[in-house]
């Protein structure tokens, strides 16, 4: 069988989204395929390739297509540019704005606030003898987070994470099916309660994240307007809370199933900087991005057409082994770790200082709580949440001591 007729990729299928590095292999031997999948696509899966895609936004936009069943998912946000889906001048706009909300002492003074809400999620766990990372860590942690630097009330965390795991959910709707009515109505009670608390800070700032992007929307000459800070703020509660749940989460099954590195960091916690480095490479929260291109364009000798989308697998490249050397080691102490699961260029994830704090502080308490972390059911089947694009654990049961 050749290279071609091996190649599958259907992040729609069960199987596929619950392991997929095994079809990325193919993918490196070669450069970009192309399909059609109700779409004309092609697949960029090698370090290099994805690399210089991610920095030539010129040819390689983020600005959506105009295809019915993009325009349906993304409809749903409302009509204002949003920081994740431009090109320049807008994106350059729109990020020099919003990334007063990740300055260097923003993210310093949330550290103990992390702290804090770490040592309360791990003391409700602790004495059960066993543990659940995503329920009792990696899902409630992030969105308690997000929410704090929002200026959201303790009391409407739940309701947060419940609107988030709705939305993110919506990913694994095929093309051509409708997207459901849930989905509608968790981005309409987002907006809903944005308009309202953005209401507010008007006549009661305060010193959260809203009031700050408010303050600045009234008082400066370049502003987001109120569509814009609506739209930012719930990709921030969308985004900023998922992607660290599945750092959180893949980062401890990795962990888990080497116990030599499990053991290694255990002693060695100086090691938790680059650890992070390695569960980011090796098991990714984000799996992919897209681009789109609007004229032909090569990629590594592949001609692709004007209209198709480009689909940029961030974790394959992170298993190229013409940039990482025995890339299917785990190696918490991996040097260097030039890994894409942040991105690349001009849209390099703005809260990647927040994720890794985060990720370390939730991994490294773990450390401090337990002396003994393994597998509650090593055997049992893993469920990863419906979505390709963000790769996360229903479930990691854990017994600790």
């Amino acid at each position: 069988m050749s290279e071609a007729e091996r190649i599958f990729f259907n992040p729609w299928d069960e199987a596929f989204r619950a392991n997929p590095y095994p079809y990325y292999k193919p993918l490196m031997a070669g450069p970009p395929r192309l399909l059609n999948v109700f779409v004309p696509m092609a697949l960029v899966a090698r370090y290099a390739d994805c690399a210089a895609v991610l920095r030539d936004h010129e040819h390689f936009s983020s600005v959506p297509p105009r295809l019915p069943f993009l325009e349906e998912r993304i409809s749903v946000f409302g009509d204002a540019p949003r920081v994740v889906f431009s090109d320049p001048p807008v994106h350059t706009r729109l990020r020099r704005l919003v990334s007063r909300a990740f300055t260097p002492r923003r993210i310093r003074e949330l550290e103990p606030k992390i702290r804090e809400f770490t040592n309360s999620l791990l003391e409700r766990a602790a004495g059960r003898g066993g543990l659940d990372v995503m329920a009792d860590l990696a899902n409630p942690l992030p969105v308690m987070v997000i929410s704090h630097m929002l200026g959201v009330p303790h009391e409407h965390y739940p309701m947060f994470k419940q609107w988030s795991d709705t939305v993110i959910e919506a990913d694994n709707t095929p093309p051509g099916m409708p997207l459901p009515q849930t989905v509608r109505d968790a981005f309409t009670a987002l907006r809903e309660y944005f308009v309202a608390e953005i209401e507010k800070r008007r006549r009661h700032p305060g010193d959260d994240l809203v009031s700050v992007l408010v303050a600045a929307h009234e008082g400066s000459d370049e502003v987001l307007s109120e569509a814009e800070l609506i739209a930012f703020v719930v990709i921030l509660l969308l985004a900023g809370n998922e992607t660290t749940t599945n750092l959180i989460g893949n980062g401890m099954l990795a962990l888990t199933r080497h116990p030599d590195e499990l053991g290694r960091l255990g002693r060695s916690p100086e090691l938790m900087p680059s650890a992070i480095e390695e569960m980011l490479r090796y098991d990714g929260p984000v799996q992919a991005t897209m681009r789109h291109i609007r004229q032909d364009t090569e990629i590594a000798g592949t001609m692709v057409t004007a209209g198709s989308l480009i689909f940029v697998l961030l974790a394959a490249a992170n298993r190229d082994p013409a940039q990482f050397r025995e890339p299917e080691t785990f190696d918490i102490a991996r040097t260097p770790n030039d890994h894409l699961a942040f991105g690349e260029g001009i849209h390099f994830c703005i809260g990647a200082p927040l994720a890794r704090m985060e990720g370390a502080i939730a991994i490294g308490s773990l450390f401090e709580r337990f002396k003994r972390i393994r597998p509650a059911t090593p055997e049992a089947p893993l469920k990863y949440k419906g979505s390709f694009f963000l790769r996360g654990l229903a479930s990691l049961p854990l017994e600790v001591a």
